[in-house]
């Protein structure tokens, strides 16, 4: 009789045992996929959300001027007489060795300008770069899109006593206003927002910015490295990162990977401990039958191979098992634990092997022990339970 048959034939006698040992290690194997595979997933939707967030990477021009801020953010050096950024120099940008990670750049012109008997300052944006940089925003009638459209904060609106689709005379041009913003909280809220060109206009700044943020944002993105890289295709503009925004969200996605890592940790310790003691059992009630084995003749290394290959056996299904709850478990979790809705599940073919390599090991290391007692078993003091 081959080793391979007796063992196939004890797991057939003791199925419950088995069932119960592959249950046991095929839940261990089926949590750490849908751990890793949500991790993963998540991963991918967090790094797509935090390019919602805004600019991560602020172009101003060198200054020893007074400050200002915008939308809360320090923009340092913005004065009236100082140099401005030249427009067709933000091209450079796309030319830095990690211009891959660069998901938006938006170039704005800041002015103050009066409209009827208010001073308000004036922000030329290109509205598609914009909106796409601040997709918090919640826009009442449309996004502009004509040359003279224009878009208001909800503060502006306020104190301009307009609303959208109504028209603003400024210096002397007429103006429809496209949309009106919600209430964002920032400074925002009191901006008047207009096309890059159109403002640069009325400022008489045409072809010059006062500042570009960059949204280049997601998982692993050197964005030190890419500031550096920016500050050199740029000599005359102050390049800096907003720092809390960077380190707070790539340590926000480090802790759940850690979290989620730690997990798997636990369950693969239980699920060892399950084979262990599920293996370990079925050796000692095996006592008599291991005794005659090594009666006639099967050496030790016969006794350990056929313990191990069917830990083996049981280890390979449940991966298999496994991975397909684990996969199962992860498709139904992720719309509830995504933050968008549009999630798509992380198919790997690496955490399929991955499961199955991992279920092995475990089962094979758990019963090495319980195989090394069965091999050293008396077969006298065995037989004598006969």
């Amino acid at each position: 009789m081959k080793l391979h048959t007796i063992s196939i034939n004890n797991l057939k006698r003791r199925k419950a045992k088995m069932a119960f040992l592959t249950i046991g290690l095929m839940v261990g194997i089926a949590t750490i996929v849908t751990l890793v595979t949500l991790t993963r997933s998540m991963s991918s939707d967090i790094e797509r959300k935090m390019d919602e967030f805004g600019a991560n990477i602020l172009i101003t021009p060198q200054s020893n001027g007074l400050a200002m801020n915008y939308g809360g953010i320090s923009l340092g050096g913005v004065t009236f007489d100082q140099r401005e950024i030249l427009e067709e120099d933000l091209a450079r940008i796309k030319t830095i060795t990690n211009h891959k990670n660069i998901s938006a750049v938006a170039p704005k012109v800041l002015g103050g300008i009066k409209i009827g008997s208010h001073d308000v300052l004036l922000v030329g944006v290109n509205f598609e770069s914009e909106l796409k940089m601040k997709q918090w925003w919640q826009i009442f009638g449309h996004e502009p899109k004509a040359e003279n459209d224009l878009l208001l904060g909800s503060d502006a609106s306020r104190v301009l006593n307009v609303s959208s689709g109504d028209s603003l005379t400024i210096k002397g041009e007429t103006f429809t206003v496209a949309g009106v913003l919600d209430q964002t909280g920032s400074q925002d809220d009191a901006l008047v927002f207009a096309s890059l060109p159109k403002a640069q206009k009325l400022l008489g700044k045409e072809g010059k910015i006062t500042l570009a943020e960059v949204a280049a944002l997601c998982s692993g993105c050197p964005i030190g490295d890419m500031v550096t890289q920016i500050a050199e295709k740029l000599p005359d503009a102050k390049v800096s990162a907003i720092q809390q925004v960077v380190e707070g969200r790539l340590k926000a996605l480090d802790q759940f990977k850690r979290f989620s890592y730690a997990m798997a940790g636990v369950v693969v310790f239980i699920g060892s401990l399950i084979v262990f003691v599920t293996m370990m059992g079925s050796v000692n009630e095996r006592t008599t039958e291991i005794g005659v084995f090594r009666a006639i003749g099967f050496r030790k290394s016969h006794i350990m191979r056929i313990i191990l290959l069917e830990a083996a056996l049981v280890s390979l299904l449940a991966g298999f098992l496994g991975y397909a709850v684990g996969m199962g478990g992860a498709k139904l979790a992720l719309p509830f634990m995504a933050e968008s809705k549009n999630a798509v599940l992380a198919w790997d073919t690496s955490i399929a092997f991955g499961s199955i390599a991992l279920a092995l090991t475990l089962g094979l290391l758990a019963s090495l022990y319980p195989a090394l007692h069965a091999s050293k078993m008396d077969p006298t003091e065995a037989l004598r339970a006969l």
